[in-house]
């Protein structure tokens, strides 16, 4: 299907452009969310009188989306969920997770605008990017823990699954030279005699 794009849509072109897309993603994608018109004869002249407008419109949400974007860059959210004892979450932090954190934080953005390659499946800081507008991006911040305690942790750049492991080693180590050192269950006068 061809169409005439009204704003920039990454991958396929710029505002203005008549390109040729899948009939799908034409129908469930760019028409509903505005995106773009079919490029057919009424709609090509509809847009040459209106581009300038659709023009300004656009820079006009191209520069709210950076404002908004500017209070919302670099922070960080935390986020306190189950694991297991390798790190690994007992589920994972997806788009609407992020989405909720954000707007708990007093961010205003949808789920949407989340761009997510793969979910979330362990403890740690990682990186999210947020898409506010075809041009605007921002990075901000996952704190993902079981604890506040372990957040505050994260947040100095400990790695607070490798340093449970060197606690767990240490007390294992520490149990064992006990028990060498208490004899490791023999008793004396507990000897027999054939």
């Amino acid at each position: 299907m061809k169409v005439i794009l009204l704003e920039r849509v990454e991958g396929t072109g710029v505002l203005g452009d008549v390109v040729t897309v899948k009939d799908g993603f034409a129908r469930n994608f760019l028409l509903p969310r505005s995106k773009a018109l079919r490029a057919n004869s009424a709609n090509l002249k509809n847009f040459e009188v209106q581009r300038a407008e659709i023009e300004a419109r656009n820079v006009k949400n191209r520069e709210n989306a950076g404002k908004a974007g500017e209070g919302l860059d670099g922070t960080t959210y935390v986020m306190i969920r189950q694991a297991g004892e390798s790190g690994q979450l007992y589920g994972s932090v997806a788009g609407r997770d992020v989405a909720d954190a954000i707007k708990g934080g007093g961010g205003k953005i949808d789920r949407s605008m989340i761009v997510l390659d793969k979910p979330i499946k362990n403890l740690g800081l990682h990186e999210v990017k947020v898409k506010l507008h075809a041009e605007v991006t921002i990075t901000v911040t996952l704190n993902i823990a079981r604890s506040q305690d372990e957040a505050d942790r994260q947040a100095r750049g400990e790695n607070v699954v490798a340093a449970q492991f060197e606690e767990d080693r240490a007390a294992e180590a520490e149990a064992a030279s006990d028990m060498a050192a208490g004899g490791a269950g023999s008793f004396e006068g507990d000897h027999y005699e054939s």
